[in-house]
């Protein structure tokens, strides 16, 4: 049941982050989900480095939420960069 929490959780970062950062992406219903997960797990990466958060938790906060975003945005412009360097 877990997963299936994360999953959701993660479809909604990343439809958040497609939506903040417009443009041709892979997708769909998966793969947005997937972006979302993975957001997420970068964007607690960098929220721990940089000191914000000090351990991760089971339960969602609207920083982890957040975090989340930054993290699919950040890994949408890293595929972007690699899709347009493989294209030309």
């Amino acid at each position: 049941m877990h997963y299936l929490w994360m999953f959701i959780v993660g479809l909604l970062v990343g439809i958040v982050a497609k939506f903040l950062m417009p443009g041709k992406d892979p997708g769909g219903f998966f793969v947005t989900g997937l972006l979302g997960v993975a957001g997420m797990f970068v964007g607690g990466f960098l929220a721990q480095t940089l000191g914000f958060k000090s351990a991760i938790s089971g339960t969602i906060e609207p920083s982890g939420f957040i975090g989340g975003v930054i993290g699919s945005i950040i890994l949408l412009i890293i595929y972007r960069l690699f899709r347009r360097n493989t294209s030309a």
